[in-house]
C-alpha cells in the first residue's frame, strides 16, 4: 500500500461539509429548560437522543479499549456501509470492490450512490484468490473494498486478511457480522497499524438485537469524523442507545446465548449426517449453515409448506440453501421435515 493521505480519498464536498451538533450534546447542564428543540413537553419519549451517542460509546470504549473519537454508531451496519459509500465513492465516478457471493447490501448502496460495483469472483471453497485480487485491484482502482468475514452467506472467514489491507489503495471494510461465531481475532487489533481500516460489528447477531438496529464502525478517528459529519443528527433511537447498553452490561447473558449457538451449531451437524438430500454442509464460522442438496428447488418448497424459512442462494450459488441455527425446537423441527424425504 502506497502512503496513506485520507483526504486523497475522501469526496471533495464531504471534506468541506460541517457535522451537525446539537448545542445540547455539545455542552453540559444542571437542571435544563429545554426549549430549543420544538419538542413536546409531554410524554414518555418526547426528548431528541443523544447524537453523539456518548454513553453507549464509552461502554464500547472501556468493552473493546478502543479510544471514543474512533467509535461510530449506526442505525444497524446498513447506514454505516451507505454512510462509508457516501463519504468516499464520487457518484458516477468511482467504484466499490466487494466479494461474490457476499453481503448484497454493499451493491445495494453503491448502486443507490451511483457507484460501480466490481465483483471479486470467490474460488470453490469461497476463499479470494489473490492474484485475482491484486489484478481486480489495480485495473479498477476501486476506492472502497467490502471483506466480509466471516462471509455472508458462505460462512467462511476469510484468511490472511492483512494481506488485502496491505494490498488496496483505499478503504477496507471488514464486516464483522458474525465474528463472535468464529473464535477468531478481531480486526479491531490491527487498527493502530492500518489507517486505511474500518471494522464494522453489529449488535443484531450474537447479541441478539435486530430489532434495535445497531452497528457500529471502529477506524481511525479521522475516518469516524467523517462518518459522524455525514450520518443524520439522531440517527439512532433513545430506546435502542438503552438496551445496546443495557446488553453491554448483561455481558454473561450474551456470552450464554452464543454458548447455546455454537451448541446448536454441533447438534445440527451431526444431524445433517443422516439427511439423505443433503450432498454437502459447507464449513461455518456463523450462526448459518450453507448447504447443498440434491434437489434445491422442493427441498425449499418443502420447508416453505411447513413454515419453516430459509434463504435460498440459488442459482448464484448452485443448489445451495442458506440456513439460520435455532433454538432446539426450531432447529429439530428442521430436521424432522428433511429426515421426512429420501433422494429429493
Amino acid at each position: 500500500m502506497k502512503e496513506f493521505n485520507i483526504n486523497n480519498l475522501v469526496r471533495k464536498n464531504i471534506l468541506e461539509l460541517q457535522p451537525y451538533f446539537s448545542f445540547r450534546d455539545k455542552n453540559e447542564f444542571d437542571n435544563p429548560v429545554l426549549l430549543d428543540a420544538n419538542e413536546s413537553p409531554f410524554g414518555e419519549l418526547n426528548r431528541y437522543p443523544d447524537s453523539t451517542q456518548k454513553n453507549l460509546k464509552q461502554k464500547l470504549s472501556e468493552m473493546r479499549n478502543i479510544p471514543v473519537e474512533q467509535i461510530a454508531v449506526g442505525n444497524g451496519s446498513d447506514e454505516l456501509i451507505d454512510l462509508i459509500i457516501k463519504v468516499f465513492c464520487e457518484p458516477k465516478k468511482d467504484s466499490i470492490l466487494m466479494m461474490n457471493p457476499s453481503f448484497a447490501m454493499y451493491g445495494f448502496y453503491a448502486s443507490i450512490n451511483e457507484n460501480k460495483v466490481i465483483k471479486l469472483d470467490l474460488n470453490e471453497d469461497f476463499g479470494i484468490v489473490k492474484d485475482d485480487f491484486l489484478t481486480i485491484s489495480k485495473d479498477f482502482k476501486s476506492k472502497v473494498f467490502f471483506l466480509c468475514s466471516p462471509n455472508n452467506p458462505t460462512g467462511n472467514s476469510i484468511e490472511d486478511i492483512e494481506f488485502y489491507i496491505q494490498n488496496f489503495n483505499g478503504i477496507v471494510v471488514v464486516d464483522e457480522a458474525y465474528i463472535e461465531f468464529s473464535g477468531k481475532k478481531s480486526c479491531t487489533e490491527l487498527l493502530e497499524k492500518y489507517p486505511n481500516l474500518i471494522v464494522l460489528q453489529t449488535f443484531s447477531k450474537a447479541w441478539g438485537m435486530a430489532g434495535a438496529r445497531v452497528g457500529i464502525a471502529y477506524s481511525s478517528q479521522e475516518i469516524i469524523k467523517l462518518i459522524n459529519t455525514v450520518k443524520a443528527p439522531y440517527n439512532v433511537n433513545f430506546l435502542s442507545l438503552n438496551k445496546a447498553i443495557e446488553i453491554i452490561n448483561k455481558q454473561e447473558v450474551v456470552n450464554s446465548n452464543i454458548e447455546n449457538t455454537l451448541n446448536e451449531i454441533s447438534w445440527l451437524k451431526n444431524e445433517f449426517q443422516s439427511v439423505k438430500c443433503i450432498k454437502k454442509v459447507y464449513p461455518t464460522d456463523a450462526n448459518f449453515f450453507l448447504i447443498e442438496f440434491e434437489n434445491v428447488e422442493k427441498v425449499y418448497e418443502k420447508l416453505l409448506e411447513n413454515e419453516i424459512l430459509t434463504s435460498k442462494r440459488s442459482p448464484q450459488i448452485s443448489n445451495c440453501i442458506r440456513i439460520n441455527v435455532g433454538n432446539r425446537e426450531e432447529n429439530t423441527q428442521l430436521i424432522q421435515i428433511l429426515k421426512q424425504f429420501e433422494t429429493l
